[in-house]
């Protein structure tokens, strides 16, 4: 008899394991997490199909990847990452790399590999850490994501994740559409960042009308050749405010071209928001939602912060890595935006574009 309940027992747990397995794999939702890298970048994408893909991985050493680890494993409930994409060499983007490929298995890199007048090398642990395959990502380049069966794309729509810009090289623009001369007649340029900030890898995810933008560390001065003459994104719904919230990003051309309706900043808790792009945000007005990572408690005293609310860690002392979470339904009209440790839960509606 006990050994019949073994068995019993033991078929439940494969049937359940299972079940965690590929949770969220086939409910046709697409998810993106904001993985709390204290201040650098991680951004979790797992589409309707199971693959995951990883931006960036935030800081060196063993924080970082075990939290990436853990929203991958516990929250995503995947087993590997498909796909990572570095935006750019510096150490709050790459520097987890080599570690996270020791605690789980990476497929393909997509970076910029060595080019020439590389200002910032990322170093033989980078270029060498354990991978199924690199490649170089180049702008035009379309991840080859799974995209599911015919009976499937009735009920669903395709997925696209498109690289727009890298290396200050950018998609060519298509006719006149998307001209942009209203908005381009108040451009004003600022220093130019000679790190490779500039050289960030641009990404645009788009299911359905649904559209996500995430531009790395992207700087002012590139930022201004992605939509002016001609804006190259379009709308989009979902920002990932740029380079943590740093004033040497997020020229406010971005955001009256891109029109959000819900911004997500990845900064830490001195590091990111600064007041300039503060005051952008709040005077771009398709925002309906601010949403951080962390609250924001500035050593200059210029503390901005959104509502508590959109914010996942709160507490200046004590981070408890809590992530941001967004899923969109399965016909693209529509996404969630959570923040589970805190209860918080908020639906918007896809902008048409």
């Amino acid at each position: 008899m006990k050994m019949v309940l073994r068995v019993i027992l033991l078929s439940m747990l494969v049937v359940y394991s299972t079940q965690i397995v590929n949770a969220g794999a086939n409910d046709g939702r697409l998810d993106i997490y904001w993985v709390d890298v204290e201040g650098g970048a991680a951004t979790l994408i797992v589409t309707p199909k199971g693959e995951s893909i990883l931006i960036d991985t935030g800081n060196p050493g063993i924080r970082d990847p075990q939290r990436i680890f853990n929203v991958v494993t516990q929250q995503a409930r995947l087993t590997k990452i498909d796909n990572l994409i570095t935006t750019h060499y510096h150490r709050d983007h790459y520097g987890g790399a080599s570690q996270l490929s020791k605690i789980i298995p990476i497929g393909t890199v997509w970076d910029n590999g060595k080019f020439e007048d590389m200002p910032d090398d990322p170093g033989e642990d980078y270029f060498t850490f354990k991978t199924d395959a690199r490649k170089v990502i180049n702008p035009g380049t379309v991840l080859p994501l799974k995209q599911g069966s015919k009976e499937v794309r009735k009920r669903q729509f395709e997925l696209s994740l498109r690289c727009l810009a890298t290396r200050k090289e950018f998609i060519a623009a298509v006719g006149g559409v998307n001209a942009n001369q209203a908005i381009c007649k108040d451009s004003r340029p600022k220093d130019r960042d000679g790190s490779d900030n500039a050289n960030s890898v641009v990404m645009l995810l788009e299911f359905g009308d649904f559209r996500f933008y995430d531009g790395g560390d992207i700087t002012w001065n590139q930022e201004a050749k992605l939509v002016c003459p001609v804006n190259l994104i379009g709308r989009v719904d979902v920002y990932q405010v740029t380079h943590h919230g740093l004033d040497s990003s997020n020229n406010p051309l971005i955001l009256r071209s891109v029109l959000p309706t819900v911004t997500v900043m990845n900064n830490g808790v001195t590091k990111g928001c600064a007041p300039e792009v503060f005051a952008t945000l709040t005077a771009t007005p398709s925002i309906q939602a601010m949403y951080q990572v962390h609250k924001n408690m500035r050593p200059d005293g210029q503390v901005n912060n959104a509502p508590d609310q959109f914010i996942a860690n709160r507490k200046s002392d004590e981070c408890k890595a809590n992530f941001i979470k967004l899923s969109v339904a399965p016909n693209g009209m529509s996404y969630e935006v959570m923040i589970p440790a805190n209860d918080h839960r908020a639906i918007y509606k896809t902008v048409k574009k």
